[in-house]
């Protein structure tokens, strides 16, 4: 009986063939001589030079000497080809890497060496540093609370090397702690950097997962932290709810400036809101717009709304819409109702409505007949004063005899008494008005009276009461 191989064997022996002949191209490559490195809470990146024999790979735990001591790496790739690492990439790649994501801000270092690949105990020692922290952090805490400055610790990073310990704080503005950093270079017994960080860069440190469910972005792979507006949630038509767009940092999120280009350049081919188009329907205004889908939103000549795509937009064949149909006036509108209040007349315009009203007034003298006296009265007062100087205090004297002589039983007001015709008193329709004003300004003076001056300097033969 002959035997027939199972698929299942074909393709495990494929994969083992596969495998030695990547191990045998691997053993023939050479090391690599400089190696891309992140390092640090702050996951920054150096490109550091290498010497060892070893081949190490994307991934693998390395012990370089940095700017600040000796820590604990991770190897993302190497810059020199024939290296170890199947994904090394080339020097200029890098830099170009560099230059997109942020130029001079992108937190680059090369000044530092890969000293090995970490081994076991390098690793226990880095796991008992990191034990360590929480106890430094609080007696740093407890220093700064002596020193009663307004400082928020956040993290504390020891070194491996055991030659510095930076300590990341928060605070509103700057701080002056050159006192405090003396006193905690005594107390830990080495170099210590405070180091005032951001709501983003303490993300940073202490995030983890956003709710998309990945990673945060600023802890994963974005270096630069740039501030994030509003207008990019208004472009892209995000709601606007804080809870909603803002990260675990309080700020507005990072993706918001992934697509805020896409988006800009999308909407310059949108027209304005309430422009004139036209569409295969016919002309229009522009209701709304949608940037993603490039679609507007038109409202007909007709009254009707469609969307239409951008591309089916034209030039309209009239600038203005067409004449709609005359509205009625505002006097006609109530002839077109028909209720049981009945129909209401035409209103008369205000001049015909003014002189209908003096006539029926002069008709009727018993329902005007306190408005007449009023006005009665005040072209009266106006008229009793008269002429300026001498004129006029004998217009008030004789007026203040007239009062005397007049007995208490006779009708009329004393209004009507002061008004008869002195002396001193012009016409109704000759007296000017400003007269008037004058006099009402020099009255309290009583330098010159008039008709109506009562005051105590006048007297009956017009002289001045000086």
């Amino acid at each position: 009986m002959p035997i027939q191989p199972l698929p299942q064997f074909e393709e495990d022996l494929a994969s083992y063939l596969k495998e030695k002949e990547d191990r045998e191209a691997y053993e023939r490559l050479n090391a690599p001589t400089s190696i891309v490195v992140r390092f640090g809470y702050m996951r920054m990146v150096g490109e550091f030079p290498y010497t060892g024999k070893e081949k190490p790979g994307c991934g693998s735990k390395l012990v370089v000497r940095t700017h600040r001591g000796t820590e604990i790496g991770e190897m993302l790739t190497s810059t020199c080809p024939n290296a170890g690492c199947s994904k090394s990439v080339t020097r200029k790649e890098m830099l170009e890497y560099i230059e997109n994501s942020g130029g001079r801000q992108y937190p680059f270092h090369d000044r530092g060496k890969v000293l090995r690949i970490a081994t076991v105990d390098d690793l226990n020692d880095q796991e008992r540093l990191e034990q360590k922290k929480n106890e430094l952090r609080m007696r740093a805490k407890r220093m700064i609370e002596q020193a009663d400055l307004p400082m928020q610790v956040i993290e504390a990073e020891p070194m491996l090397g055991g030659e510095r310990i930076v300590i990341y704080f928060g605070a509103e503005d700057r701080v002056d702690f050159r006192d405090l950093v003396s006193d905690m270079q005594r107390e830990f017994d080495c170099k210590v950097e405070l180091r005032q960080i951001g709501a983003r860069d303490e993300a940073r440190i202490t995030a983890d997962y956003e709710r998309c469910g990945q990673y945060c972005c600023c802890k994963n792979f974005l270096k630069v932290l740039k501030p994030v507006s509003m207008k990019s949630a208004k472009v892209q038509k995000a709601t606007l709810d804080p809870l909603k767009i803002s990260g675990r940092c309080g700020r507005l999120m990072c993706c918001l400036r992934y697509e805020d280009e896409t988006y800009e350049e999308l909407r310059k081919n949108l027209p304005h809101r309430k422009s004139r188009v036209g569409t295969p329907d016919g002309d229009g205004f522009v209701v709304s717009t949608q940037i993603l889908t490039q679609l507007a939103l038109i409202k007909l000549d007709d009254g009707t709304e469609a969307a239409f795509p951008i591309e089916d937009l034209t030039e309209p064949d009239s600038k203005t819409p067409p004449e709609r149909e005359a509205r009625p006036k505002r006097g006609e509108r109530s002839d077109r109702r028909d209720g049981s209040r009945g129909s209401r007349t035409k209103r008369a315009p205000k001049g015909e409505a003014a002189t209908k009203t003096r006539e029926k007034d002069a008709a009727e003298p018993g329902e005007g007949a306190g408005t007449k006296k009023k006005k009665r009265r005040r072209r009266r007062r106006k008229g009793s004063g008269g002429e300026s100087g001498g004129s006029g205090n004998q217009a008030a004297g004789a007026n203040n005899q007239r009062k005397t002589d007049i007995p208490s039983d006779q009708g009329g007001s004393r209004a009507e008494s002061r008004s008869s015709d002195g002396p001193g008193s012009a016409p109704e329709g000759e007296r000017p008005k400003k007269k008037r004003r004058r006099r009402r300004r020099k009255r309290p003076g009583g330098g010159e009276g008039g008709g109506n001056n009562n005051s105590g300097g006048s007297s009956g033969d017009g002289s001045s009461g000086e």
